[in-house]
């Protein structure tokens, strides 16, 4: 029979103590979604604290006795005197093929009334971006189904594009009809929705279902009710979901409506932290905010698996001003933007781009090459009807050419018009934008042009099917199809009188 009063003893003088050090503080000031904390000196920038009640918050600001931190979630439980603990973790967001088809909030919570996404990967919210080596030249294109955007500002992946203009001009149009014609293009979309009333996420996703597009969607939703930490980290949460699919080789388009909103949250939490404020009320990083952001998204080499992210951030300018503080950040950032105008959508111009302020510096290495044979006729017919027009308002009598460009103008204009649940094929635009810059709808009426270009589109996959394959593998306009295309197009005009 054992000892038992041996064996108490002999455990006794074996036990070695292990002490364990953790560092706590307590809560000095709470409000507004913000805690004040004191006596956690080794506590780390965008590192998560543990509060009460399983409550956790990320620190934004280190200071010689106080560090401030923003509250991840409901903070009315919390008063001074609680006790905060570090964790040593930095923030992390659910990513994976699990989240295809749902709403989720930036910590990756569902919104769709749904269970709970199972993913077995977590992403870090922020990264260091990729550096140079890590890259690759931009250019395979991201086909919008933009006539006006696919052949004049084209889109690679792996660019970052901003789309900028006043408000109600269609930019969150061009972001949705490009997510909606990726549907057999290989490329996975999130869509980003900070600071928006929730029916307008509710009406997005409602869209994105009717189209089919959600199958290759993710919707990261920080709405106008939701507070403005998670209002921050939204677009963070969007790009490192992306990141989970890049590393894996995989194409992502990132949408982010819009920065402008986001820029408005982290003013808020930055005067909240009592942040010394700068020109107009932001704090001194407003720049890095964003450049860190937008700098995830590029076009990685195949040594780091070859996929890419294409950022299109968006920014709402106030009165058409792109000089403000916010638009000129983002802009010198971006690899170009489309700029919408206030102006041109009132006179029914839709998308309505200014092709003049609009530019892309990716430029043809992002276009197939039968896109750069006609886009480049195109670009040149419509800056020479710009200038024209200008100058036609003031003198009734032109000569016959002038007056033939300005109707070419005026027709490729009409080509260019486009609803947003109308993309179009890569192929049925360069058919489209040849036939237009060749003079084949000169004698078309202008309000029948529409018509036109429907009919016309019908007609050719009906009698020449095997162009259109081709073009399409070939990716290429020969002077064989140019031939077959001239001989169809005058046969269509004659046989076909608008």
């Amino acid at each position: 029979m054992i000892d038992i009063a041996k064996a108490i003893s002999q455990r006794i003088t074996s036990y070695e103590p292990q002490v364990k050090t953790k560092s706590t503080g307590r809560i000095t000031k709470v409000g507004d979604g913000v805690v004040t904390i004191a006596g956690l000196s080794e506590a780390m920038m965008a590192e998560i604290v543990e509060l009460p009640q399983k409550t956790r918050g990320l620190v934004l600001n280190l200071g010689q006795n106080l560090i401030g931190a923003i509250v991840l979630g409901n903070s009315e439980h919390l008063k001074e005197g609680d006790e905060v603990q570090i964790s040593g973790k930095i923030l992390e967001v659910p990513a994976g093929p699990a989240l295809l088809g749902r709403v989720v909030d930036p910590l990756g919570k569902a919104l769709d009334g749904r269970p709970e996404p199972q993913t077995n990967v977590n992403m870090p919210l922020e990264r260091i971006a990729p550096g140079v080596i890590d890259r690759e030249k931009v250019k395979q294109p991201v086909q919008t189904g933009i006539t006006a955007i696919d052949s004049m500002i084209p889109i690679g992946r792996g660019q970052r594009e901003l789309i900028i203009g006043d408000r109600s001009t269609g930019k969150s149009a061009i972001a949705l009809t490009t997510i909606i014609n990726q549907k057999n293009e290989n490329l996975i979309c999130v869509y980003v929705v900070i600071g928006q009333k929730a029916a307008s996420t509710a009406q997005l996703v409602t869209t994105l279902n009717r189209y089919k597009a959600m199958e290759h969607t993710i919707v990261v939703a920080a709405n106008a009710s939701a507070s403005a930490t998670l209002q921050y980290l939204a677009p963070y949460a969007g790009v490192a979901i992306a990141e989970s699919f890049a590393k894996d080789g995989k194409d992502v388009l990132v949408v982010y409506d819009d920065l402008t909103k986001h820029a408005w949250a982290y003013r808020e939490l930055s005067l909240l932290l009592r942040r010394p404020s700068g020109r107009e009320a932001y704090p001194g990083d407003v720049f890095y905010l964003h450049s860190r952001l937008l700098e995830r998204a590029c076009k990685l080499n195949q040594e780091n698996g070859g996929g890419s992210i294409t950022a299109l951030p968006i920014i709402e300018t106030q009165a058409g001003d792109i000089s403000a503080y916010i638009p000129t950040n983002v802009v010198s950032i971006t690899d170009g933007q489309i700029y919408l105008e206030t102006d041109l959508f009132n006179a029914g111009v839709r998308p309505a781009i200014n092709a003049g302020l609009s530019v892309s510096r990716v430029g043809g290495d992002a276009q197939i090459k039968a896109m750069r044979q006609v886009a480049g006729k195109l670009r040149m017919e419509l800056a020479q009807y710009r200038e024209l027009a200008a100058f036609a308002q003031f003198s009734s009598d032109l000569d016959q050419v002038t007056r033939a460009r300005l109707d070419r103008g005026i027709r490729i204009t009409e080509i260019l018009k486009q609803g947003w649940d109308q993309p179009l094929s890569i192929v049925d635009e360069v058919l489209i934008i040849w036939a237009v810059t060749n003079g084949y709808l000169d004698q078309v009426p202008v309000d029948k042009v529409k018509v036109w270009q429907a009919e016309y589109l019908k007609h050719i996959a009906a009698n020449q099917p095997q162009l259109k394959k081709d073009l399409k593998a070939e990716k290429i306009l020969s002077e064989k199809m140019i031939k077959v295309l001239e001989k169809a197009t005058t046969k269509f005009n004659t046989s076909h009188k608008l």
